[in-house]
């Protein structure tokens, strides 16, 4: 057998490679999702991303002969790193075939490349950021994810253990049938609040999509500041997401909670499009449009990016008001089946509890391991 060889991405076909190497990895595998190739691309370019305005990263193939069987991404993020007051590296992007040599070779180029940037430990994986995909999955793995989750094979686990990398938090999805009854509590008390004068429900606008994403961007910052992993999304990284998000937001399913005429909250659901993406199989333009229209009445399920209310005015309830409002809309809307939400950090035992106090429990759990890097 060859031995595994690394190398540095550099030229356009070694960037290809990187993109399509999933393909190879996952084959047809009923359950994996593929991105949009052209998305991937953007997102790893430094002169086409907005993370990269702050952030740094080499890209790694792992070659046994002429065949690549491995990819690593090692990133450095500024902004978190200065709002944490840390020295944190990343790995993410991480793709492998069942060969144990190949992972460890790819660990070692990336761990290597970020010893040398005065860095005390290692995160991942992150995809680039908290912001973006986070997480390796370790229970979960009959069903495929949901829009902006990631999906692995069983064995990843194993090698990144073997690399030296321990658990640091794990990350919960939790799924809800339209059905779903929450703790009777909960209604009754949301309902109590709901029919008060000072407290309402507004919807995002189209028209004013970007001042809404911008106040949804704020009211987020605020609420997740103190959250483990939480780095800001700059204006720029926020353009870029609202690009994507709006072509299949559905503004009824993105709104705000006031508390006397106040932005207290926010909810944001996106339609969960993974069976279109599977139909699309990485290509976009015209063939994108065209399947869109074609297959949407596959896109049966919700993904939940952001669900909060400002610390201040959980003693109140206001969380619950958000979260009944959120199920009566899943309710009305007959092409929906289901709804994930997360992910819910581990020990968020608050929001936890609410849920699995209603019967739900995490359908997928996610892993964030972190390694202290020895200089």
């Amino acid at each position: 057998m060859n031995r595994v060889d690394v190398v540095t991405v550099r030229r356009g076909a070694d960037m290809k490679a990187f993109v399509n190497l999933p393909w190879k990895i996952y084959g047809q595998d009923p359950n994996w999702v593929p991105p949009l190739k052209s998305d991937m691309a953007r997102l790893l370019n430094p002169k086409k991303h907005p993370f990269w305005d702050f952030s740094e990263r080499e890209l790694f193939l792992a070659l046994r002969g002429s065949e690549v069987v491995g990819r690593i991404a090692a990133i450095v993020d500024r902004h978190y790193n200065q709002y944490h007051n840390q020295k944190m590296g990343i790995w993410g992007f991480f793709e492998c075939e069942n060969d144990p040599e190949a992972a460890v070779t790819l660990f070692s180029a990336a761990e290597d490349w970020i010893r040398k940037k005065d860095i005390a430990f290692m995160r991942g994986p992150l995809n680039p950021s908290t912001n973006y995909e986070v997480g390796l999955l370790i229970r979960g793995f009959d069903t495929p994810p949901c829009l902006m989750m990631p999906y692995n094979p069983p064995y990843y686990q194993e090698m990144v253990h073997f690399c030296g990398f321990r658990k640091e938090k794990d990350l919960f999805a939790y799924r809800f049938d339209r059905d779903f009854q929450p703790p009777v509590w909960t209604t009754a008390l949301a309902e109590r609040l709901a029919q008060k004068d000072e407290i309402s429900i507004r919807q995002f606008s189209r028209n004013n999509l970007n001042a809404d994403l911008k106040l949804m961007n704020d009211i987020y910052n605020e609420c997740w500041a103190h959250n483990w992993g939480f780095v800001p999304m700059d204006d720029n990284e926020l353009k870029e997401t609202a690009r994507q998000m709006s072509i299949i937001l559905d503004t009824e399913l993105a709104f705000f909670l006031h508390y006397k005429e106040e932005p207290v909250g926010v909810c944001l659901i996106l339609p969960d499009v993974s069976p279109l993406l599977k139909r699309l199989n990485g290509r976009a333009g015209l063939f994108a449009l065209i399947a869109k229209k074609l297959y949407w009445p596959e896109v049966t399920g919700l993904r939940g990016l952001l669900l909060g209310v400002k610390g201040q005015y959980h003693q109140m309830g206001l969380p619950l008001v958000v979260f009944d409002h959120l199920m009566r809309v899943l309710r009305s809307k007959e092409q929906y089946q289901y709804l994930e939400l997360g992910w819910n950090l581990e020990d968020n035992d608050a929001i936890n509890r609410l849920y699995e106090e209603g019967g739900a429990r995490p359908t997928k759990i996610y892993r964030v391991y972190r390694k202290d890097i020895i200089t």
